[in-house]
């Protein structure tokens, strides 16, 4: 099935690498128009849209920012001259043991949910007033599977956030369905990406896999086509859902 995206203005938060680099480049291969947020990694951006075509361009933001996040979309929107599709992908997990003193375990817990939530919060709401006045349009959410089986207490916040994330999607598709606004979320499981590359080489790819249910993990590319699916408008009535890609190791 071949997915044309050719008349599509998608932002994605978070692209210079991993999930957010795979997103991007499924996108541009179906012909979209694809914003490429960053936060520190220029070059990697830069060298993503040179991959991508269809005239994308980069912007930059930290997301801890709220006043970088409002920013950025009016940035974007235009440049672009609107955006169809919003992808909150972007996110940051924080090794925070309950062992450390409260200040600095708060701290962490904050730049957590500020990037995680407040952000992909924020630019939710920037891109529902748009699509309310041009007819509609679809956000999908990067939770995690942490959202609904938890995590280790040392990233508490992270699945705290994360299931925030997949409140936020179901009240926004609830909400907002009759002004043809669509909101999906995607809870990854494990994914082999440089982030996670630090618990790989301390526990061993063996660890990992056993907690699957497939021979392999997965990667980026695993869940790019079904983003650009949801991105296309083809999975409309599927509004509101949470689709899991983890290789069987949550099964709700």
């Amino acid at each position: 099935m071949h997915i044309d995206l050719n008349d599509k203005k998608i932002l994605v938060t978070g692209v210079s690498r991993g999930i957010g680099k795979a997103i991007a480049l499924q996108l541009g291969k179906s012909g979209a128009r694809v914003g490429v947020h960053f936060n520190n990694n220029q070059k990697n951006a830069l060298d993503i849209i040179a991959q991508i075509g269809n005239n994308s361009q980069p912007f930059q933001a930290n997301l801890a920012d709220m006043a970088a996040v409002e920013q950025l979309f009016k940035e974007v929107t235009h440049a672009f001259h609107g955006v169809d599709v919003l992808i909150n992908n972007a996110g940051i997990a924080i090794n925070s043991p309950i062992s450390k003193n409260n200040t600095a375990w708060i701290q962490d817990w904050n730049l957590t949910m500020q990037v995680n939530l407040s952000a992909a919060a924020l630019l939710c709401k920037l891109a529902i007033a748009q699509f309310k006045k041009n007819g509609g349009g679809i956000i999908i959410n990067i939770s995690s599977r942490a959202a609904f089986r938890g995590d280790t207490a040392d990233f508490m916040a992270y699945a705290a956030s994360k299931g925030g994330m997949v409140s936020l999607t179901r009240s926004i598709a609830r909400a907002y369905g009759k002004d043809n606004i669509k909101a999906f979320t995607i809870a990854p499981g494990f994914i082999k990406t440089d982030m996670a590359q630090d618990f790989i080489e301390e526990y061993g790819e063996d660890y990992v896999k056993n907690d699957l249910a497939l021979n392999e993990l997965t990667q980026p590319h695993h869940l790019a086509p079904l983003i650009t699916l949801l991105a296309s408008g083809m999975l409309d009535h599927a509004t509101g859902g949470t689709f899991d890609v983890n290789a069987g190791s949550y099964v709700h």
